[in-house]
């Protein structure tokens, strides 16, 4: 059959993680959580105390970047892959709403940027890939046969970001969470680096009334469509 790239773009807690896990599990493609590549790093900074507040010392970061190694290893318990940071398992670390508050900032860092889209694009670089972020259909993978952008509401994700903290044993405020999605939105749209867009050949999906399955089936016609046309092209 052949394969294409899927690149799936969004604001923070839309659930593109999610609907690209149950894509590349239904296509039998490799999925790549480049989101969590940047937690990693956020979580790393945080650790050696490279943020003071919101001020993250930039030049520490970059000048330590050589001795960051980042991986995926399979989770056979959860069916997924989870992230390591120097051949530690990191996935619970770096959900938590400390990294969520500063991992914008981390990713405003052109060298930062430059290092995990070097990965990103040898991860990709056979097809058969799922990957999502923020930047991957306008930077990583402008060429992606299928590009989606995955919006909602900002009071809309926050709940869904609630949920999930205080369901793993958290200790979080909506109010707490709401400021943190809106000040990411504010942070990815504008900073100087790979903003956050929608790229012109973009699907814009707003999954604020849709259903974990009602968003997988119309995300999975679509692909299978792209599929369908680049078999009958022989591209």
């Amino acid at each position: 059959m052949q394969k294409i790239t899927i690149a799936i773009d969004g604001h923070s807690s839309t659930g593109k993680s999610t609907i690209a896990r149950q894509l590349a599990k239904a296509l039998d493609y490799i999925y790549v959580d480049s989101g969590a590549m940047y937690r990693a790093v956020t979580l790393y900074a945080l650790r050696n105390g490279m943020f003071e507040n919101d001020t993250l010392q930039g030049e520490k970061l970059i000048a330590a970047l050589p001795e960051i190694t980042l991986r995926f290893g399979k989770n056979d318990s959860q069916g997924k892959a989870d992230m390591y940071l120097n051949g530690e398992n990191v996935e619970k670390s770096i959900r938590t709403l400390e990294v969520s508050g500063k991992v914008s900032i981390v990713a405003a860092i052109a060298e930062v940027r430059k290092k995990l889209v070097e990965q990103q694009r040898e991860m990709g670089r056979d097809k058969g890939v799922v990957m999502d972020g923020r930047d991957i259909g306008t930077v990583v993978f402008p060429d992606a046969d299928l590009k989606l952008f995955i919006t909602a509401s900002a009071e809309t994700r926050a709940q869904r970001r609630y949920k999930e903290l205080i369901d793993r044993g958290d200790q979080v405020s909506f109010d707490e969470v709401l400021e943190n999605v809106r000040k990411r939105d504010h942070l990815d749209s504008t900073r100087k680096e790979s903003p956050l867009i929608r790229a012109e050949d973009a699907i814009a999906i707003d999954n604020s009334h849709m259903t974990i399955e009602e968003q997988f089936a119309a995300i999975m016609d679509r692909a299978r469509a792209c599929i369908s046309e680049k078999q009958e092209s022989g591209s």
